[in-house]
């Protein structure tokens, strides 16, 4: 009788305990199968061996060879996501979330459809732009009194999930398909959304200090008696939105206040370096003492080295790394990270807290490598000891801490597992997620949803679905097991697009995910920003300037110097002309103008490879790489000064060399081209007297004469490294010369990666420009 128990028990809940580890077929015909073992005589006894070899039937399905089948379990999140999705549409929206075991909705911190925003790009991601695009335009749709409302909400959280959410949806339109505006990614319904948002959380920021209230209502500002005592991740966590803002926007008011937050809790710091956990925002004074990494100080740690990369701001970095010595000093225990008191360090509380688990991920960022395994090694294990990390785990007693024994579905464990895992590509971490997602299947699941873990001792459920759940869990649980999604481009490809603020290459990889897992596109953001057109200017007046005959010191007689006279002052007439374009906002291309009928320029090029010979016809830019070569033909050269010149492509013809590794004394270098149609007035060559060498009679790639110039100044190098400063000899400067077929490309844009800012440009570089060797025909 007790046998039959067990196995009625076991058959209820057979095909709830295999389909997350067996195809839908294998679930149909293994329930088959057990419905006949429990209906024959003494099939009980054989059904319970029939479940035993169950699981190593399937696991076949999942593992193979003892490596992950990572289609299988990409399926199985894609499934996860849209089972708890489809849940919040059909019986929650548009309250903020899902109650997961009644099937309803409730908001929690606004009222403002949160889940929905929360939940947009996470489509993108997964490949459902029809979804995307029918959400996106709802939220259009509304956008007039979407928060026009008489309520309060937290800064903190109407940051990272609703800013942050609309700002990656606006970034992602494009890519699904949908029709953007001209200025686009400059502009646009959900950047225009984002930004009225995000001014309706100014006014809390309006303090002495510069650190924002928690709350503000959306209609009348910082609400009367509200509390200025904040976290510290709530004053910290506001540089990755408020910055991408700015400058998607032009409007700097949102990094400054942002930037002014952060300086205010570095100079709030304890004399031995740490923080506390709550900060009055009107004084300066800690009201919480306990410094950890985890809970109400996470993101501000995260914020800084987020922040630094994305913006290039060098005090962030140099902020953190300051406060990781002290945390390494006086909260690090054997691979954990507890809490201990700001001021006197000694540990006040021997915890592990799971907003904790965000810390690998971040070393990994950094390179840290070595110390994010031993501690994700950790956080693991608290994982398989409970089927999830509790919200404070006891790491002495290694037991659940009493009242924060649940667990809300948290992201940052699988965050970091995903982080070191593409910097790894340890097979370990891929089975830590399959740990994941198992059990949350497992555990978690209701017929609408996943719901929180109210008890990770007993399992028992609380009926909240948090929306981070669709916009973090499942999207980094997804991006684990897609090893091709678009987001981990690493910068081998992405789009070239023209915009109102020139030339940008986007989707080229070095996105940032925000607290919330949101990806910004950092190509994007740059993009639009200021920093882009001081350095459009800084590269412009690099190319009008240059001056190769100067820097190489040759040939400079009687007829060149004429002719150096002469196109020079046609690039100043042409620099002069390209400024008061500009001024009228005629920012055109001539190129468009003189292109011949149904010859038009594709609006949209891959970067993986730099322009070909014969693409330009942008006369400014033709006549400024002539001043960079000398001439011997003075015969010809009074005839090419005083006659129209028409269009040159400039390439380096030099003949077969007469050993392996040598060239002849003497290359020609034929403006021209060995093989144009041109005339004796149009023809020019210069001599290099310099014995110059080749690799094995190879020479390199085509590619802009700019660039190479450009290379060999270049303060960062292409292993970029920026501490490595090369200064090159004209030996080398004749070597480019002479190994390098030079086909000068008229844009100056070409001279680099024009969307991607200095600081994060040269692993698009390395793909552009492959260093690989062609052989001499």
């Amino acid at each position: 009788m007790r046998m039959t128990n067990i196995s009625v028990i076991s058959l209820k809940n057979f095909r709830s305990n295999i389909k997350f580890i067996c195809t839908q077929e294998q679930v149909t015909l293994l329930c088959f199968l057990a419905r006949k073992m429990t209906s024959a005589p003494g099939g009980s006894s054989l059904f319970l061996c029939f479940l035993t070899t169950v699981f190593v039937v399937c696991c076949t399905n999942a593992i193979e060879h003892g490596k992950i089948d990572i289609n299988h379990y990409r399926n199985v999140v894609k499934n996860m996501f849209y089972h708890a999705y489809d849940g919040y549409i059909n019986h929650a929206y548009p309250y903020d979330e899902l109650r997961p075991l009644t099937c309803d909705g409730h908001d929690t911190w606004g009222s403002y459809s949160l889940t929905l925003i929360d939940a947009l790009d996470t489509l993108a991601v997964m490949g459902n732009h029809t979804e995307f695009h029918r959400v996106t335009n709802l939220l259009i749709d509304r956008s007039a009194s979407f928060f026009d409302m008489d309520i309060n909400v937290s800064v903190f959280e109407t940051n990272i999930r609703v800013v942050g959410g609309l700002l990656s949806a606006h970034l992602m339109m494009r890519r699904t398909g949908m029709v953007v505006e001209p200025g686009w990614p400059c502009s646009g319904p959900l950047l225009h959304l984002a930004e009225t948002i995000a001014r309706k959380l100014l006014p809390a920021f309006d303090t002495e200090t510069g650190m924002p209230f928690g709350t503000v209502n959306l209609r009348h500002g910082v609400p009367k008696g509200e509390t200025p005592v904040t976290c510290t991740a709530g004053v910290g966590t506001f540089i990755v939105e408020f910055g991408s803002l700015s400058r998607l926007t032009g409007d700097p008011v949102f990094e400054k206040v942002a930037m002014r937050a952060i300086r205010a809790l570095w100079k709030f710091r304890s004399p031995i370096g740490l923080l506390g956990n709550h900060i009055d925002v009107k004084t300066g004074k800690w009201t919480a003492l306990d410094s950890g990494i985890g809970g109400g100080v996470d993101s501000y740690f995260e914020y800084l080295v987020k922040g630094s990369f994305m913006f290039n701001i060098p005090e962030l970095l140099e902020m953190f790394r300051e406060y990781e010595k002290q945390i390494v000093s006086h909260l690090k225990r054997d691979d954990w990270y507890m809490w201990a008191n700001m001021k006197k360090g000694g540990i006040t509380l021997p915890l592990f807290t799971s907003l904790d688990a965000y810390w690998p991920g971040i070393q990994s960022m950094l390179g840290d490598l070595d110390s994010a395994m031993k501690t994700i090694h950790n956080f693991h294990q608290v994982w398989k000891q409970f089927g999830s990390t509790p919200e404070y785990y006891n790491i002495p007693k290694a037991e659940v801490h009493q009242g924060r024994e649940g667990y809300p579905l948290r992201p940052e464990l699988i965050e970091s597992i995903v982080y070191l895992y593409r910097a790894t590509q340890d097979p370990y971490l891929l089975k830590a997620g399959v740990d994941i997602v198992e059990a949350i299947e497992h555990i978690a699941r209701t017929s609408c949803g996943y719901a929180t873990v109210k008890d990770v001792r007993d399992h028992r459920l609380e009926n909240r679905m948090e929306s981070f759940f669709l916009a973090e869990t499942t999207k980094y649980l997804y991006l684990l097991f897609d090893p091709e999604n678009f987001l981990h481009n690493n910068g081998s490809h992405g789009e070239l697009i023209h915009t109102p603020n020139g030339d940008c290459v986007l989707e080229a990889g070095g996105y940032v995910y925000n607290t919330e897992a949101h990806p910004i596109d950092l190509a994007a953001v740059h993009c639009c920003s200021a920093q882009k057109k001081q350095e459009e200017e800084t590269l412009q007046n690099f190319h009008d300037n240059l001056n190769l005959l100067e820097l190489l010191d040759i040939a400079q007689d009687k007829e060149s110097r004429i002719i150096g006279k002469k196109l020079k002052k046609k690039k100043q007439a042409s620099s002069t002309d390209r400024q008061e374009r500009a001024e009228t906002g005629r920012e055109g291309n001539n190129e468009s103008e003189k292109a011949p009928e149904g010859k038009s320029e594709e609006r949209e090029n891959s970067v993986t490879q730099p322009e070909g010979p014969g693409r330009s016809n942008d006369r400014d830019h033709q006549e400024a790489a002539s001043t960079h070569l000398s001439t011997e033909e003075s015969k010809n050269n009074e005839n090419t000064a005083t006659s129209p010149q028409p269009d040159i492509k400039l390439t380096i013809v030099k003949s077969q060399p007469k050993t392996p590794d040598k060239l002849p004394p003497r290359d020609a270098v034929d403006l021209n081209g060995a093989d144009s149609q041109t005339t004796a007035s149009s023809k020019v060559t210069i001599q290099i007297n310099n014995d110059v060498t080749v690799e094995n009679g190879h020479q390199k790639p085509s590619f802009d004469l700019a660039q190479q110039i450009l290379d060999l100044f270049s303060s960062v190098t292409t292993q970029g490294k920026e501490d490595e400063v090369r200064q090159p000899s004209v030996t080398e400067l004749y070597k480019t010369l002479a190994n390098v077929s030079v086909v000068y490309i008229s844009k100056p844009s070409i001279m680099r990666c024009p969307a991607q800012p200095f600081h994060s440009r040269i692993s698009v570089w390395g793909e552009m420009f492959a260093d690989e060797d062609i052989p001499l025909e």
